[in-house]
This record gives structure tokens, C-alpha cells and sequence, in this order.
């Protein structure tokens, strides 16, 4: 370790998302500079893809095009090809306008003359005016020239998007990069293998900028962490770079995807990269590694940290406490370029854009989760397992503290599931001090939530909400440990609509001993909750067996057979399983997302819910009056 000043450096590793900034490396560095050490951060996620759709990076995805034969260009890589300047033109306003900075463009834009328009505009088909209007009236009117035009710059990103995949390097995506050689890896031969590879323009962009991130922060530590399988690639990509440039710098990889795949951590491959992985909560496991780089703690006592000694992988776990959730201090954006991030507009329902579009200020209301019961979920890790909250006071210093650094007030509370009595006492303490804000987060659709609170919440700021509605079926959810009912999530959705905030609802199939029709039930149930306003969005997601669940720990419990997990020292979270139902969940999931999207529109909620599917299927068992007879019992 270096004798000069100690200076730590979190970087976040592409892709994540466009809109704001991963909150991890913001936590840490806040908690850092809080204990009086020198810190800094870097989006490098962002930074890529600034450079990649831009005219230089459009330039170089060019002459990869040029040298394909023609008859191997896609449709995408034509209209790239004869429009090329025309992109070339356009790329830096479309791009300046999704920052914000640029706003008047919006009007060529809109008039739809200015952006070339490629495959991804052919999506606006389904909307053409049957007289031949604006096709997109009944969604922005004739005023709505901002949201107009983002959603069309957004497809414009989009086809440029798909070039840089089909041409250059078919790994990438905006929100992910190269995810399958992480999720649920066991083997880390793919991702040897990939690293080893000559690297691809998307690579080399990455190397170039972690070195320009190294020369302005002279780091003696660097953190990256790494939350999803679509940013582990970049991150090795990164420590490989830097292994190269300055074998100096130590560093050390956590986050949410190091937390639940790599708890059995066995392959001594990973620490040509990393010098330290480290699980759960950082903040200890940090200031345990800066006393041993120090000299002042031995190896023996690290914290929950995986290093290679002598060959081999050892795991260092002296149990200390966290430190407590009251005092992990405020987190910083300070180092991040908050006004280039790109707020996009891909699909047109007022709650699905909150994921991608506006930049909000992250925060959490507590530290895990206050039920910790569903059988389906991570409960057994700590991120959820332990459960430490704050006093609203000191969420309301922290909320002020991130307003005062970014003139933002929008906030994202990215719990687990915030509690309801903790939201009470946030909402009176922002409505004691006549503070203004606007928030949004994910919660447990539980009796808690009257009425009168709801009502109180929106007063407070809260735009929307998200929970986890999942079936509609009260054997399902008695089996999943909901400790929710059916009629229950008809009526709380209701009240947090009849507020006047936005509902989004995470949906579940393919459950252990979910038949054919359970499934069916599900999406009449979701259909008359739609139709009845109770919710505005929602997602349907297949579940996964996970070895941290109580479902992947007590298989026998839920009547399902595990698979014996794949051999490897790697990545290790979901486990595959005997559906003993025997029902076919592949054919059902591509009708249920297509009911759900159209329904999102306000489509096909007089349909019977038999259409959306391709197999056959039996009739749904839930009267046509369910949801509106739970609504009248409230």
C-alpha cells in the first residue's frame, strides 16, 4: 500500500441505468467522507454511453457497418447505412435534448422531419389515427411537445442502440452488458474466456475511460460495485485495465450481485482481478480493510472478505456489528455529472416512465425489510434479513442535505418495502417542516394503509408506489407468506388511486403448484384492477427458485424437487426445480405480458382474458364482479 494520503475511489460499472445514478458508490463515498476519509466517485456506465452515441462513436459503429456484405445488413443496419449523416447531424441534439439541455429542439423533433427513423418507430404503427391524425395525440394532445419528443429521441437511441449490438458488439444493451456470463454462472470459464478475448470497441471505449478515471483521482483503493449479472463483465473489464495500468491500486468488488451469487465464492481466477470481494453492507467490511491496509488489523480479522492465499480462495469473517443504518451519514452525488444523465421515454404509461425518465435523488427509508417472510424472496440474506430503521427527523435531514447538494427534489425510496409507520412519521415530520418534495418507493400492499393515509402520503409528496401483488389467489399467497389477501389488494390499491397516486403491481407465475388455472385467475383478477382504476401498471416476472429462499431451502415444503446446482467455484443463486404441475409457464408468460401491456394502455380490459393466449386454456373461476365487490366491503 501506498505511504501517501489514502484516497478511495467507487466507480460505477456499466450498465445500470441512464436516467440517474446507481445510489451505491453515493452511499459509500457519503459514509467515507463522513468518517473523514478522502473519497470520490465516477459513473462510468454513463460516461460510455456518451461516448458511444456520439459522432465519433457513430462514426466508428459506421465503419464496422461498411465492411458487412449487404445481404447480411438487417433492416436496422440499412437505414443506419443510408441515412448515416443524417444521424451524424442528429446524434449530439437528440442526445443534449434527453439531458435537458436543449430543450427547444423538441420542436423539430415532434415535427418528425429532423431524426431519421429507423425499425423502432414502426412500435408507433399501432397507434395511427384512423384519419389519419397525429398518431400519437391521444397520448401527449396537441401541447405535449417535451414528452413528445422525448419518447421519439428515446426510439431514435434506440435504433442507434440496436446498430451498436448487431454491428459491433452483441453483448451490449442500455441497461445491461454482457449478463450472461454472470447471472447464474456456475463455471467462470465464459467470463475467462471473454476477458481474454480481443476487445470489442464497446471494450476498448471502457479501458480508455477507467484510465482517465485513474489519472484524475490517483486512487490508492478502488470499489466498484457491481448490483445486477449486466454490470459484472464492465467490472472485470475495468479491474483488468487497471491491473495492467497501475498494478499499485488495490481493489476490492462488492454490491447486490456479488451479495447473492457469490456467497460460495470458490474460483481463485476472480483475484487475478479483484484483490478483495466483500459481502453484504460495505461500511464495515471497508474500515476493517482500510486498518489492514494500514497495517493496524491482520488479515485474520477482515470482514465478511474473500481474498487468495496461496493459491486459494479464503473467506475472513470477524464478527463485528454494522454500522447502524443512523449512522452510515448522507449519501453525495458530489463527482457525478448530474446534467448529462439521459431521461428516457420508452413506453407511454404515466408509471412504467418513472424507471427511466427524470433524474431522483435515492434514498432508503430503512435498511432490509420489516416483514422478511415471503417465501419466494432473499429473506436468509442480510440486504432484506436485517431489518434497522431511523427516526424521521434524521430522514428529513438527510432529504434536505440531498437537496441543498442537488437542487433536486424528487426522491426514489429503494426499499425493500417501506413500512407503513415509518412513512406516517416521514410524511408528518415533511409536513412539519412545510417541506416540499416529490417521492416514490415499493411497499407491501397490507390493511396499513388506509384511506386517510394514503391521502396523508400524497400531501406529503408521494407520486406513486410499487408492491408485490403477485397472485390472485389466497392459497398462493398463504403459501408465498404474504400475510396479504386478495380482497385486501383490491381495496389498498384502490385507496393509494383514489389519492390520486400511481399504482405499479409486480406479478408472479409459474409458483410452486401454480396450475394452468391459477394462472388464468391471475390475469382476470389483474384485468378488473385495471378496469376498476385500483392499479395503472404492472409486470408479470417468472419466478425463480433462489438457494437463499425459504423455497430453495425447503423445497419439500412448497412440493417441488430441486436439481442438483451445475459444478463450478463461480456464481451461485437460482436453482432449477421439478414443476410438479407440469404446466408449460414458457407459452403462458408471452400471453400474460401481452394482456399486460395492452392493458397498460387502456386495451382490451372488456376482453376475456382466454384471447391473450396462444395454448388453450380453461375459463377463470373469479366472478366478473370480484374486484368491484371487494371495493364495495371496504
Amino acid at each position: 500500500m501506498p505511504t501517501s494520503p489514502l484516497r478511495i475511489l467507487s466507480i460505477i460499472p456499466p450498465m445500470t441505468q441512464l436516467n440517474t445514478p446507481y445510489p451505491s458508490t453515493a452511499y459509500l463515498t457519503g459514509f467515507l467522507r463522513s468518517r473523514g476519509i478522502e473519497a470520490t466517485q465516477d459513473d462510468i456506465a454513463l460516461k460510455l454511453v456518451l461516448e458511444l452515441f456520439s459522432p465519433a462513436g457513430l462514426r466508428e459503429m459506421h465503419e464496422r457497418v461498411k465492411v458487412m456484405p449487404p445481404k447480411k445488413r438487417s433492416a436496422t443496419l440499412r437505414c443506419f447505412d443510408e441515412q448515416f449523416e443524417r444521424y451524424l447531424a442528429t446524434i449530439t441534439p437528440a442526445v443534449a435534448f434527453l439531458q435537458g439541455r436543449d430543450p427547444s429542439i423538441g420542436h423539430r423533433i415532434c415535427g418528425r422531419n429532423f431524426l431519421p427513423e429507423g425499425p423502432r418507430f414502426e412500435s408507433l404503427d399501432v397507434f395511427i389515427d384512423e384519419e389519419g391524425g397525429d398518431p400519437l395525440a391521444w397520448a401527449f394532445g396537441s401541447l405535449g411537445v417535451q414528452d413528445r419528443a422525448r419518447h421519439l429521441a428515446t426510439l431514435y437511441l434506440n435504433d442507434v442502440s440496436d446498430v451498436l449490438r448487431e454491428a459491433v458488439d452483441s453483448r451490449f444493451e442500455f441497461v445491461r452488458y454482457a449478463e450472461s456470463l454472470a447471472q447464474s454462472q456456475a463455471s467462470f470459464e465464459p467470463m475467462a474466456r471473454a476477458l481474454a478475448a480481443a476487445p470489442t470497441l464497446v471494450d476498448s471505449t471502457l479501458q480508455n475511460l477507467t484510465k482517465i478515471a485513474v489519472d484524475r483521482s490517483k486512487p490508492n483503493l478502488l470499489l466498484i460495485s457491481v448490483p445486477f449479472p449486466g454490470s459484472v463483465y464492465a467490472a472485470f473489464r475495468i479491474a483488468q485495465t487497471i491491473k495492467a495500468y497501475d498494478p499499485s491500486i488495490v481493489i476490492a468488488l462488492g454490491g447486490g450481485y456479488v451479495n447473492t451469487e457469490l456467497r460460495e465464492l470458490k474460483e481463485a481466477r476472480v483475484f487475478d482481478y479483484f484483490d478483495y470481494v466483500m459481502l453484504d453492507d460495505g461500511e464495515q467490511p471497508i474500515l476493517a480493510l482500510l486498518e489492514h491496509l494500514d497495517g493496524k488489523r491482520p488479515r485474520l480479522n477482515l470482514v465478511r472478505t474473500f481474498t487468495r492465499v496461496d493459491g486459494a480462495v479464503r473467506y475472513f469473517n470477524n464478527r463485528e456489528p454494522d454500522v447502524p443504518f443512523a449512522e452510515v451519514g448522507t449519501p453525495t452525488w458530489d463527482g457525478l455529472p448530474l446534467d448529462q444523465y439521459l431521461s428516457l421515454l420508452d413506453m407511454l404509461n404515466p408509471m412504467h416512465r418513472l424507471w427511466s425518465d427524470g433524474r431522483w435523488n435515492k434514498l432508503t427509508v430503512a435498511h432490509g425489510c420489516y416483514w422478511k417472510k415471503c417465501s419466494f424472496c432473499d429473506v436468509s440474506l442480510d440486504y432484506i434479513g436485517r431489518y434497522d430503521g431511523a427516526p424521521a427527523e434524521l430522514l428529513v435531514d438527510r432529504i434536505e442535505e440531498i437537496i441543498a447538494e442537488t437542487g433536486q427534489t424528487g426522491f426514489h425510496f429503494v426499499d425493500e418495502a417501506a413500512p407503513p409507520k415509518a412513512l406516517k412519521s416521514l410524511a408528518d415530520e415533511l409536513q412539519k417542516r412545510n417541506r416540499a418534495i416529490s417521492w416514490w418507493g415499493n411497499i407491501r400492499f397490507e390493511k396499513s394503509f388506509t384511506p386517510e393515509l394514503c391521502n396523508q402520503l400524497a400531501d406529503s409528496g408521494c407520486i406513486a408506489i410499487s408492491g408485490g401483488l403477485e397472485v390472485a389467489s389466497d392459497r398462493l399467497l398463504k403459501l408465498m407468506k404474504k400475510g396479504v389477501s386478495v380482497d385486501q389488494v383490491a381495496r389498498v390499491t384502490r385507496a393509494f388511486s383514489d389519492a390520486g397516486i400511481l399504482v405499479h403491481a409486480y406479478l408472479m407465475y409459474g409458483f410452486p403448484t401454480q396450475g394452468l388455472s391459477d394462472t388464468v385467475d391471475s390475469l382476470e383478477y389483474v384485468r378488473q384492477l385495471f378496469l376498476e382504476g385500483c392499479i395503472q401498471s404492472g409486470y408479470f416476472h417468472r419466478f425463480a427458485c433462489t438457494v437463499h429462499s425459504p423455497v430453495g431451502r425447503n423445497p419439500e415444503e412448497y412440493g417441488i424437487t430441486l436439481k442438483p446446482l451445475p459444478l463450478g467455484g463461480f456464481a451461485n443463486n437460482d436453482v432449477e426445480f421439478i414443476d410438479p404441475t407440469g404446466v408449460d409457464h414458457e407459452a403462458l408468460g408471452q400471453g400474460l405480458n401481452k394482456a399486460l401491456y395492452n392493458y397498460m394502455y387502456g386495451i382490451g380490459l372488456d376482453a376475456n382474458v382466454r384471447t391473450w393466449f396462444d395454448i388453450p386454456v380453461p375459463k377463470t373461476k373469479v366472478p366478473k364482479d370480484f374486484v368491484a365487490r371487494a371495493l364495495a366491503r371496504r
